[in-house]
């Protein structure tokens, strides 16, 4: 039966495109001169990614383009007389090659050939892009990916993993270097290649760095989830990022930057989708644009919303309740966007999400399948609010931003606390955060790679974990914790050329931290213990960075770089008292290659091998009153070998595959928390693989079908540190198939989840007061179906 149902999954990957090109014009200003820089200026003030692989290319001649423009006629003129086309690889992805010599006038033959039905552009699956010259904005430096030293996913908004409001859920299903932890939507925490620290949301920073364009999301709390609609790219950076993104980037960092607002045209899109669970219930969404051109050219503002209802899926047999853990999301974005004529731009945003999951979405796993045995609801609730505003400029190949955004998050959980023995009782947790962040740097970019940045940055971060637990309705508070971070920053970086096509870049960033906390709802037994503990202290690191990228012919490049990063300590709590916690570094040693190939069949691939050294690693475990807090475990090491590749062996047909494997260790455990000399980290699985495919062909001259298909595997790994975390979990393979039938304005969408209808069991838990009562599981969602239907005005 398993062998049936893996070759059906099979056949369905065989049948597999996606491709939309928006004609919105765009206030240019290009500069005449070298083909390459004029190139890098298109897609800075257009928000495309473009590049050009010939070296000789680039360096061709072109005049100067200005006007309101579309970027099909801002292509052509630019490229006029230059000997050079432009070919479109996907929505807002162009990649400009050499003209075809003009051919001779052919004969006049008798019989006309018959008339072929074009296709649409083939585009290559945007995730596991190794080389397109594409611009690379994570690096701060608007970067092309063939200068880059290191790994970089880029995903277009438009990727039908996104289909329907989706959040971070799209990304790990889409991304192999990308794992979470599965409590919840608005509670769990995103991991890339491997650092990972612990299932639970304590006081712990983020180890990946999460923002919004040119604004930090999160800073110790868990990720806000926010749903990924009416965005232009997602950009994933692996491995630390600590030279340009500062504390809290130990794994990697995942951007996302929003539609801007359009100055020129107006428009407008709702879409929206009916869904159905097996073994579950029924669910439904909504969402939608709008883009207004307040003052053409100057003002534009742009709206977007969304709502959505998940269907549950696990029965509570206990209380005799069915489909417990639906979950429902509301949330949306308002950005304003004003342009000056002398260059100025500044855009203002609003966003904020609602987040309310009816029950926790775990269950036993020695029971019947898809339940549980709870004695009291697990409900959780998150509230996301973010205001942010973002002044740039350029001048020539000078660019000037400077950025600010306030944070306000709200967590609030549930857990059953009950004793087999005993009453029923809850526990809550409620978590608390503000954030105050502003960064503003100069970059300039000097082409092939070459450039410089400076900058400085200021963040405040204020949280505060409230505790209570008790007969539910009758919580009573104990110990929670408040900690309070200032930091203040200066960094930069620079890339200088050595060889043609050789690029040595050296960074660093130089941050002084004041931490303070304090105990909150203390019994008045412990007050005068916790004095010595609330102190405040300074802290100031310094981090460097290097590396070197060259090519070793047009189609392949190698990269070596190191890297660090760090996550600053403070306080949690044991039992009724708090403790402190130190600082953690990582530091990461990474090489690679990039390979291209031009032709009839391209095809790309990349691949890096990683260490990674972590010290005073910062983990969540279970204190001896079964309480979740905070401690170092230990020192530990990480092996990484990333690999990806995509092929478009036939037109129309895209296929991609993406790897990682990780070996990991927590070499010295502090001997209280792990009984074992040496353990595997937490939530490291040692294989992350997937592979997908895209199909795209013309039913009629108005109307397109894509096929998509992807299956996941994720293999084994533990939920956490020491005997009680010491449960196995993973090793499950997610199977996913898709439809999307385009006419004109309209789009009719069909999505397929776990096709299988594996159960599996994903990196969480349930209750960490009853994991040593009853063996828990998180499984993956049933068998899901969702219909959807888009429209664009």
């Amino acid at each position: 039966m398993r062998l049936a149902e893996t070759l059906v999954a099979a056949i369905c990957l065989v049948s597999l495109g996606s491709a939309a090109q928006a004609g919105q014009r765009h206030r240019l200003d290009l500069p005449g001169g070298r083909l390459g820089d004029t190139a890098v200026a298109l897609g800075r003030q257009s928000g495309i990614s473009i590049g050009i692989r010939d070296p000789q290319l680039a360096a061709r001649r072109v005049k100067a383009v200005r006007g309101n423009l579309s970027v099909d006629e801002a292509l052509r003129r630019m490229l006029a007389g230059a000997g050079a086309r432009a070919v479109p690889l996907g929505p807002r992805t162009w990649l400009i090659v050499a003209a075809p010599p003009p051919a001779r006038p052919a004969k006049p033959r008798r019989v006309a050939p018959p008339r072929a039905r074009p296709l649409p552009r083939t585009v290559l699956p945007p995730v596991e892009v190794a080389e397109q010259e594409i611009i690379v904005t994570g690096s701060k430096r608007r970067l092309r990916l063939a200068f880059y030293p290191g790994v970089a996913t880029l995903i277009d908004g438009s990727d039908p993993a996104f289909e329907g409001p989706r959040g971070s859920e799209g990304l790990v299903e889409r991304v192999a270097s990308v794992t979470s932890t599965h409590l919840g939507p608005g509670r769990n925490k995103l991991f890339l290649r491997g650092v990972a620290d612990s299932s639970f949301n304590g006081p712990t920073q983020a180890t990946v760095g999460q923002y919004l364009g040119e604004t930090r999301l999160t800073y110790n709390a868990p990720d806000p989830d926010l749903r990924l609609h009416d965005v232009q790219r997602i950009e994933i950076l692996p491995g630390p990022q600590g030279t340009l993104y500062g504390a809290g980037s130990v794994g990697g960092i995942i951007r996302v930057l929003p539609n801007a607002p359009d100055l020129l045209d107006m428009q407008a899109e709702m879409g929206g989708g009916a869904s159905a669970t097996q073994h579950g219930g029924l669910g439904a969404d909504l969402s939608g644009f709008v883009n207004l051109p307040l003052v053409e050219d100057r003002l534009g503002l742009r709206l977007s919303a969304y709502g959505e209802s998940e269907a549950g899926y696990i029965d509570d047999l206990a209380r005799g309740l069915d489909d417990v853990n639906r979950t429902r999301t509301v949330g949306g974005r308002a950005a304003l966007r004003a342009a000056s004529a002398n260059g100025w731009t500044i855009d203002l945003g609003l966003t904020g999400q609602r987040i309310r999951g009816e029950d926790a979405q775990f269950a036993d796993r020695d029971g019947p399948p898809l339940t549980r045995r709870s004695r009291v609801p697990q409900d959780f609730r998150n509230s996301y609010g973010l205001a942010d505003l973002v002044v740039s400029r350029d001048w020539g190949d000078l660019r000037l931003v400077t950025a600010t955004g306030l944070v306000r998050q709200t967590l609030t959980e549930h857990y059953d606390s009950s004793r087999p023995d005993g009453p029923a009782t809850q526990f809550e947790q409620r978590t608390e955060v503000s954030m105050l962040s502003a960064e503003t740097r100069l970059t300039r970019d000097a082409g092939e790679g070459r450039g410089w940045l400076v900058g400085a940055s200021l963040i405040s971060n204020r949280s505060e974990q409230t505790r209570a637990i008790g007969a539910p309705g009758a919580l009573r508070p104990i110990t929670g914790v408040r900690n309070v971070i200032d930091e203040a920053t200066l960094f930069g970086e620079a890339s200088i050329g050595l060889l043609d096509g050789v690029v040595l870049t050296g960074g660093g960033r130089l941050s002084h931290s004041r931490l303070s906390g304090a105990a909150l709802d203390v019994p008045l037994t412990f007050m005068p213990l916790l004095r010595s503990i609330q102190a405040s202290r300074s802290e100031t690191s310094f981090l460097p960075s290097a590396s070197i990228s060259g090519r070793v012919t047009p189609d392949l490049t190698l990269f070596l770089r190191y890297q660090g990063g760090f996550r600053p300590g403070g306080l949690s709590v044991t039992g009724e008292l708090v403790q402190r916690f130190r600082n953690d570094k990582v530091a990461t040693v990474e090489g690679g290659a990039r390979l291209r190939h031009d032709g009839v069949r391209p095809f790309e691939a990349a691949a890096s091998l990683a260490y990674t050294r972590w010290s005073d690693i910062q983990a969540d475990v279970i204190d001896f009153a079964g309480l979740p807090t905070t401690t170092n475990i230990g020192d530990g090491r990480i092996y990484t070998l990333d690999l990806r590749a995509a092929w478009r062996p036939l037109p129309g047909l895209g296929l991609d595959a993406g790897a990682v494997l990780n070996d990991s260790r927590v070499t010295n455990p502090v001997p209280t928390v792990i009984l074992t000399p040496s353990a595997p980290l937490p939530n490291v699985a040692r294989v992350n693989a997937r592979f997908g495919a895209e199909y795209r062909m013309a039913l009629a001259d108005d109307l397109d079908l894509r096929l998509t298909a992807s299956a996941r595997y994720v293999g084994k790994s533990r939920l956490g540190i020491g005997p009680i975390l010491g449960e196995p979990q993973g090793d499950w393979l997610d199977t996913r198939f898709g439809a999307r039938l385009e006419s004109g304005r309209h789009a009719w969408t069909l999505a397929i989840s776990n096709l299988l209808d594996e159960e599996g069991n994903r990196f969480a838990f349930g209750s960490p007061f009853t994991l040593v009562d009853t063996r828990q599981i998180t499984p993956l969602r049933p068998r899901s179906l969702r219909l959807g239907w888009d429209l664009r005005f």
